[in-house]
């Protein structure tokens, strides 16, 4: 009898130490992938769109994305919370503001009409420049008594109000000399404290108001002829606005001299 001996079995499958390699390179791949989009969404334009896409295609084994054919992609826009609460106040505060210039217009129509009124609004706020021959006759300081009645409608609608308020006085440039006003300034200045203190009668807050002399500083037509004079006699009311335009503080450093 005999007896075959068993043969050994050579085609064992033999462990492969090394697969762990695989999964690594995977994890590698993919954390670069990760880095890339991280870096492309900071700042999006087309180079960097580029590797954001070949990136990808290299990692997960596709086509990159679809070629873009804008020359430059903007960059994204990060919300700004401070930022945007100001320009919410400040869209708020126009339109309280273009409210009050309205309410002024109509209450002051007529003289409007007439051209001896004008409204305006600006960043600044809302000013109401008052023609003088409607509040004062020549070389007074003193509200005539129709111009009480305007000022007073003015006086109510400001009395509510929340807003700091400028009263200016303005003149021509021809001189003024007389005992109690020895120039415009003075002439100017008590103008603009007669309207303040018919405003403070009328309930306005004493502490809004401010009152200014310019005297013939600040012209808005030329004093060459009857027309532009007539003008330039003016009281300028002005709601200034709650939210001014932001003020940039230059640098203190001094700059030597050549």
């Amino acid at each position: 009898m005999h007896y075959r001996r068993a043969r050994k079995k050579f085609d064992e499958e033999v462990e492969n130490h090394e697969r762990w390699l695989i999964s690594y390179a995977d994890f590698i791949t993919l954390l670069f992938a990760f880095f890339v989009v991280m870096y492309a969404i900071s700042s999006v334009n087309i180079g960097k769109y580029k590797v954001f896409s070949d990136a990808l295609g290299d990692a997960f084994g596709g086509a990159g994305a679809a070629p873009v054919t804008n020359t430059e992609v903007p960059n994204l826009p990060i919300p700004n919370p401070a930022l945007k609460r100001r320009a919410e106040m400040l869209k708020q505060e126009r339109q309280e503001m273009t409210r009050l210039a309205q309410d002024l217009l109509s209450t002051l129509a007529p003289l409007v009409k007439e051209g001896k009124v004008r409204v305006t609004q600006n960043s600044r706020g809302v000013s109401v420049e008052i023609n003088a021959s409607v509040l004062f006759d020549p070389a007074d300081a003193r509200l005539t008594p129709e111009s009480v009645e305007a000022l007073s409608a003015v006086g109510v609608l400001l009395k509510n109000d929340t807003h700091n308020v400028q009263v200016e006085g303005h003149t021509d440039d021809l001189p003024i000399s007389n005992a109690q006003f020895p120039s415009n300034w003075e002439l100017s200045s008590v103008r603009a404290s007669s309207v303040v203190r018919l405003f403070v009668e009328n309930g306005v807050a004493p502490t809004r108001l401010t009152a200014v002399g310019f005297g013939s500083n600040v012209p808005v037509a030329s004093n060459d002829d009857p027309i532009g004079r007539a003008r330039n006699r003016r009281v300028a009311v002005t709601i200034l606005s709650g939210l001014p335009d932001p003020v940039t503080e230059l640098p203190t450093e001094v700059v030597p001299q050549q």
